[in-house]
């Protein structure tokens, strides 16, 4: 996939990529909002990357994509798309040292008409904890609908959770 915006390039992983997988997963969002995509070391984080470049082998993914900002090339963080019940999920993540420049939404945007396509599907969900504001924020300017808030199943546990629903 190669995905391109006035600022970024959306594209597919490459073994050189690791370090930069390595050092976006480590900061307290992820942390704190999806602990199961922190890597503790860069072996961590070459295996994961090994896994998703195998992954697009098959059609049940994940099909993770990093996010380059073109200006200087920098691995800034991924969009992905994974199998759910009903379908598929958006995810995303920006690196803190990136963030609060609007590249989650930038990247968002271009990434769905692009994925949907590829995948054949004509919806999308989004799922974010209640305390992930910036999240809710992403999700809400691309244009996702709130169909769901409360309680409910997270990464195995029960949390407080926003669920949305993009359709084309």
């Amino acid at each position: 996939m190669n995905v391109e915006t006035a600022r970024l390039l959306i594209t597919d992983f490459t073994m050189d990529m690791c370090e930069d997988v390595h050092r976006n997963s480590l900061d307290e969002d992820n942390r704190r909002f999806v602990p199961d995509e922190v890597f503790e070391t860069l072996a961590d984080a070459q295996e994961t990357v090994a896994f998703l470049m195998h992954a697009f082998q098959g059609n049940d993914g994940p099909f993770v994509h990093p996010i380059l900002r073109k200006e200087d090339g920098a691995n800034i963080g991924y969009v992905q798309l994974c199998r759910v019940e009903e379908g598929f999920e958006v995810g995303y993540h920006i690196g803190k040292a990136y963030t609060g420049k609007g590249y989650a939404t930038e990247a968002v945007k271009a990434f769905l008409p692009a994925a949907m396509e590829i995948h054949g599907v004509d919806q999308l969900y989004g799922v974010v904890l209640e305390a992930n504001t910036a999240s809710q924020r992403v999700l809400e300017k691309c244009g996702f609908a709130l169909f769901f808030q409360g309680m409910d199943s997270y990464q195995g546990e029960r949390k407080a959770i926003r669920k949305y629903l993009f359709s084309k």
